[in-house]
C-alpha cells in the first residue's frame, strides 16, 4: 500500500517554538556539522594521500569517517535551514527517504564499528595472522558487509513505514523523520509493524553493543602479559572507545528498544548519536593517533 495523503506534508516541531532560541540552536548545530564535516573529512583525505596508512585499520577508519559525515549530513543541514523558515515541512516522500537513509548509514556504521572492533581483537590476539587474516580481499569483503547489512536494515524499516496511510496535514514533534514519531502519524494500527521495527533497530542496536563490549574484554584479557606501560595505554585506548561507542548505541537502544511510543527526551538523546558521536569519533580513533597525526601534519605540508 502506497502512503496516501491529502495534503502530502508533516510538519517539523523542532526544539523550541522561539526564533531567538532556534537561531541559538541552529548557530551551534551549524558548529558541529562544519567541525564533523571538517573533521572526518580530512580523516578521509589523509588516509588516501598517505602512503604509510597502509594498515586495515586506518582502512576502516577512514570508511567510517565518510559514513559519519553521510550520516549526519542527513539530518543537520535541514534542522540549519528549518530554522530561518517559519513553516517547516517535507513531504511524505521526504520523510520516508530521510528515514532510508538516516538508518542506511547508522546501520553501516553499527556494523563497521563490529567490523573495526574485529579488526582490533585480531591485530592485539593474533598479531603473526594480522596481515594474512585481515588481507585486501577480506578487508574488501568486510566492509562490503557493513554496507549491505546498513542497506538490508533500512530496506526493512523503510518498507514497514511505506505499508502506513498518512492522511492529511501532519505534526511530527521532532526535528527529523523517524520510524517511531513517525509510526503516530498513521491513520492505521501500528502495533504490530512497532513490534517489527523494535524486532529489527533494536536488536541490532543491542546485538552490536553486546559484541563490541565483550571485544574489548576479550582485548584487555589478552594485554594482562604486556609491561604495566602497555596494559595501562591499551586501557586508556580502550576506555575512549567504549565511552564514544556508548554515547551511540546507549541512546540509539533508549530510543529503537522500547515500544513505539515517543518521548519529550527523544529530541535531545537523538542528537548524542546523530551529532555527538559523529563530532567524537575522529577525535577518538584519529586525533589521538600519532601515525595519523603526523600523516596529518605532512599533508598541510605538502610533504
Amino acid at each position: 500500500m502506497v502512503p496516501t495523503s491529502n495534503e502530502t506534508e508533516i510538519i517539523f516541531l523542532g526544539f523550541s517554538h522561539n526564533r531567538d532560541m532556534q537561531k541559538i540552536i541552529s548557530v551551534f548545530f551549524l558548529l558541529m556539522y562544519t567541525a564533523i564535516v571538517l573533521g572526518n573529512g580530512l580523516i578521509v583525505v589523509t588516509i588516501m594521500a598517505s602512503k604509510g596508512l597502509t594498515s586495515p585499520m586506518y582502512f576502516f577508519l577512514g570508511y567510517l569517517s565518510f559514513v559519519e559525515i553521510c550520516y549526519c549530513s542527513v539530518t543537520a543541514p535541514k534542522l540549519i535551514l528549518d530554522s530561518f523558515i517559519e513553516r517547516k515541512v517535507i513531504s511524505v516522500k521526504g520523510c520516508i527517504t530521510q528515514i532510508f537513509f538516516l538508518h542506511f548509514f547508522g546501520g553501516t556504521e553499527i556494523f563497521l564499528l563490529v567490523v573495526m572492533a574485529y579488526d582490533r581483537y585480531v591485530a592485539i590476539c593474533k598479531p603473526l595472522h594480522y596481515t594474512v587474516i585481515m588481507s585486501r580481499r577480506v578487508r574488501g569483503l568486510l566492509v562490503g558487509a557493513a554496507w549491505g547489512g546498513g542497506l538490508l536494515h533500512s530496506f526493512g524499516q523503510t518498507f514497514l513505514i511505506f505499508q502506513l496511510p498518512f492522511c492529511g496535514t501532519k505534526v511530527l514533534d521532532h526535528y527529523f523523520c523517524d520510524v517511531h514519531p513517525v509510526l503516530k502519524l498513521a491513520c492505521s494500527d501500528t502495533f504490530l509493524i512497532g513490534t517489527l521495527i523494535i524486532a529489527n533497530g533494536g536488536s541490532i542496536s543491542a546485538v552490536a553493543f553486546v559484541l563490541l563490549l565483550a571485544s574489548y574484554v576479550v582485548i584487555l584479557h589478552s594485554l594482562r602479559s604486556q609491561t604495566a606501560d602497555g596494559r595501562r595505554k591499551a586501557l586508556s585506548t580502550c576506555v575512549a572507545h567504549v565511552a564514544v561507542v556508548s554515547l551511540f548505541f546507549i541512546p540509539c537502544s533508549f530510543v529503537y528498544l522500547r515500544p513505539c511510543v515517543t518521548l519529550p527526551a527523544d529530541k535531545i538523546v537523538a542528537v548524542f548519536y546523530t551529532v555527538v558521536t559523529p563530532l567524537l569519533n575522529p577525535v577518538i580513533y584519529s586525533f589521538r593517533n600519532a601515525e595519523v597525526k603526523n600523516a596529518m601534519r605532512r599533508l598541510v605540508r605538502g610533504k
